[in-house]
């Protein structure tokens, strides 16, 4: 049997699914992809109303260089589908009076942190030294599948243990370099990416932000969502199919518990060898296989799990221009009691950190000219804090605006915008599926990374594979696009040794 007649189905048509279709199909498997949202992208897709185009979800887009391997891989170069321009500064942290300039040039860096941190110039080169010698180490980790606790006796791995620093916060490893919490603050604020707090992420992520500083911060015109779009060309192109709008009930399992196939929300039977599972893991594991068909991930044992925060959105087409950067982050007065709302007691905090989004500064296509689209988006707890959202929802957006106000200076933005769409976890749970609207998939806590992350291919139920978030190696764009190279590679092997066989 060659790999042309091997149908792979895919679940979800966000980054993970798309990635690995491409992967797939340039190899000639038979791919299809169904997406349950009448668009592709998944929470990286997009929305237009009134001449204003906003992102529903990543803004962010750093390590450019991975999605164009994946391009690659398939045939195609990035450049031909989209045009990225490097963002600079990369964003601007607001901390009270003091707004924090990033920039991925070092001599700019340097000047930027001696004039509002004065001594701490040098140490910022120490960290990114050092930093770039742990991301070296930690990268064959990233890459590679990790089926086995043997993979950690690997040479790889031991090579890469002490980098981890197992024990250590990712605020203690940056208290190493610096001496003032808010720059501190200016190089752990990412850990916001995984949905968890400094005090709390694993030490290892300090490479989220090195990655930036090294690698820089860009803006694909039109949006991060050309992203997506982008890839769904592609897989078209080599004879790939997307059903938009078209809703997986259930897999198919057979008496062995190995996946058969699909059967679609019109009650459809779609036969697959293999199915990729791209949905929310938590989200897709409780509706697409019966609870008695799990052991690892029963709906009891996934509720125990610890998961990511959610976020408050606000989507705003202001009537006017706005004078701030591309990305600015409003830091709380007391950032970390704010962390602690979020992630631990699971309260609405009074003081939130709020990320301003002002896109059509650099990228007029998102606004009529001479306007701006606003992406407002505040951290806050996921659904598992029962915060009544019908409730509450008007007041927190008040109470957003007008921190935006106050720390902006942008004056009566409410009466400016001419859109207004407001996104809620229980929104992001019930309209967009995603688990208890932790919008950052699982938490990267120590016992759920690597090994203990759900696996690249699942052990209990044959035939299924995952990619995204909630998989090896973890959340975020250029991780979720290793997660399809790691599923596709597998995958590919798997049908290489069986031809040989044959």
């Amino acid at each position: 049997m060659t790999q042309k007649q091997r149908k792979i189905a895919i679940i979800g048509a966000g980054p993970g699914g798309l990635a690995a279709a491409m992967l797939l199909s340039v190899k000639g498997f038979q791919v299809q992809v169904f997406e349950k949202q009448s668009y592709v992208g998944g929470r990286t897709s997009s929305f237009t109303k009134n001449g204003y185009t906003f992102d529903l979800g990543p803004t962010f887009m750093s390590m450019p260089h991975i999605l164009e391997e994946v391009f690659e891989a398939s045939g195609r170069k990035l450049s031909d589908y989209m045009t990225m321009k490097e963002l600079d500064p990369m964003y601007s942290l607001s901390f009270d009076e003091m707004t924090v300039r990033a920039s991925r040039d070092p001599e700019k860096m340097i000047k930027e942190i001696e004039t509002h941190f004065p001594g701490n110039g040098e140490s910022y080169h120490r960290f990114m030294n050092d930093t770039r010698k742990k991301l070296n180490a930690l990268t064959p980790i990233l890459q590679n599948n990790h089926a086995s606790l043997f993979d950690y006796l690997r040479l790889r791995s031991l090579k890469a243990l002490p980098q981890l620093e197992l024990g250590k916060s990712l605020y203690d490893v940056l208290s190493k370099y610096f001496d003032d919490d808010r720059l501190k603050i200016s190089f752990t604020f990412q850990s916001k990416y995984l949905g968890m707090s400094p005090w709390d992420c694993p030490g290892a992520f300090s490479i989220l932000s090195f990655m930036e500083h090294e690698y820089g911060v860009y803006h694909p015109i039109g949006g991060l969502n050309q992203v997506t779009k982008s890839m769904a060309k592609v897989v078209k192109e080599h004879g790939g199919e997307i059903h938009t709008g078209v809703g997986v009930k259930k897999l198919l399992l057979d008496d062995h518990r190995a996946v058969t196939g699909l059967e679609l929300d019109d009650g459809e039977l779609v036969e697959a060898d293999d199915v990729i599972m791209n949905a929310d893991f938590a989200q897709g594991m409780s509706q697409l296989i019966d609870d008695d068909n799990r052991r690892k991930f029963k709906n009891v044992k996934l509720a125990k799990k610890k998961y990511s925060c959610s976020t408050f959105m606000i989507y705003a087409g202001i009537n006017q221009p706005v004078d701030l950067d591309h990305h600015t982050i409003l830091f709380s007065d007391d950032y970390k009691r704010n962390v602690e709302e979020i992630s631990k007691t699971k309260l609405l905090s009074e003081d939130p950190s709020i990320y301003v989004q002002n896109a059509s500064i650099t990228d007029p296509t998102l606004a009529p000219k001479g306007k701006s689209a606003l992406y407002i988006l505040a951290p806050v707890p996921n659904n598992f804090s029962a915060i009544d959202w019908e409730k509450e929802k008007g007041p927190f957006k008040d109470l957003i605006l007008s921190q935006v106000e106050k720390k902006t200076g942008i004056k009566d933005i409410k009466s400016k915008m001419e859109v207004e769409e407001v996104l809620t976890p229980l929104d992001w749970e019930q309209n967009k599926h995603v688990y208890k609207g932790a919008t950052f998939n699982l938490a990267h806590n120590l016992g759920q990374m690597m090994y203990f992350r759900p696996h690249n291919k699942l052990a209990e139920i044959d035939r299924l594979w995952l990619v995204g978030g909630g998989t090896h190696p973890g959340s975020g764009l250029p991780t979720i696009f290793e997660s399809a190279r790691i599923t596709a590679n597998l995958l590919t092997k798997k049908y290489s040794k069986e031809e040989v066989k044959i």
